[in-house]
């Protein structure tokens, strides 16, 4: 982590049942990691619209979308927020 930056997350449509399982699996990945994350959950047509979002659930790292339309697991998510690290 460079300068102390703080990486920010999106969860796109996790009012939805895979939603809710990959916010579970970031939460996970954001203790494993173990510095300031900032997670917000966007449940609206604007965000989905902003980011060009066709499938929810999807992950936002740093204003980049990651994934789209599947759960990705703790250990996943943990690598994609290390590589926005770097």
């Amino acid at each position: 982590m460079k300068g102390g930056i703080i990486i920010e997350i999106k969860i796109i449509g996790s009012n939805c049942s895979n939603g809710m399982k990959l916010k579970k699996e970031v939460m996970r990945a954001i203790d494993d990691i173990g510095f300031p994350i900032s997670c917000i959950e966007l449940n609206d047509e604007k965000s989905k619209k902003r980011y060009g979002i066709k499938n929810v659930p999807a992950l936002v790292i740093s204003d980049a979308i990651k994934s789209q339309g599947c759960v990705l697991t703790s250990r996943e998510i943990s690598k994609l927020i290390l590589a926005a690290t770097a």
